[in-house]
């Protein structure tokens, strides 16, 4: 249900043509994208005009359960890169401590907090 009132929502914004949600979303024929458009879509197919119609509850919640999942998902997947980010960071820090160690060469810069404080003002003036 979720997927389908985001195919009408991308549709009715403009976003593609039923063709294209249909040849996107692997949807057999744009027919079965029309009759989505006709039952769960806000556009008035006697008239041809947007329907000023107030959606039912049941639509209402559908729509916000489909938000939520795809805020879900997406919030999924953001987490998964935050985390593998942060693998990342830990294993650069942990090869750079290996070649100072190794090669036993400074890699890192190692400047005074008034070195710091100096180069932010020059920072700030560019």
């Amino acid at each position: 249900m979720s997927f389908k009132l985001q195919v009408v929502t991308e549709i009715e914004r403009g976003e593609t043509s039923t063709r294209e949600a249909a040849r996107k979303y692997g949807i057999q024929g744009s027919h079965t994208v029309e009759t989505w458009l006709r039952k769960y879509g806000t556009f008035d197919w006697e008239n041809q005009t947007p329907s000023k119609m107030p959606k039912s509850q049941e639509q209402k919640i559908l729509e916000l359960e489909a938000k939520v999942k795809l805020l879900e998902k997406q919030k999924a997947f953001l987490e998964h890169q935050v985390d593998r980010s942060d693998r990342k960071a830990v294993l650069f820090d942990m090869m750079i401590d290996l070649a100072e160690k190794e090669f036993n060469i400074p890699i890192r810069k190692k400047c005074s907090p008034e070195q710091s404080t100096l180069a932010d003002k020059k920072e700030k003036k560019r």
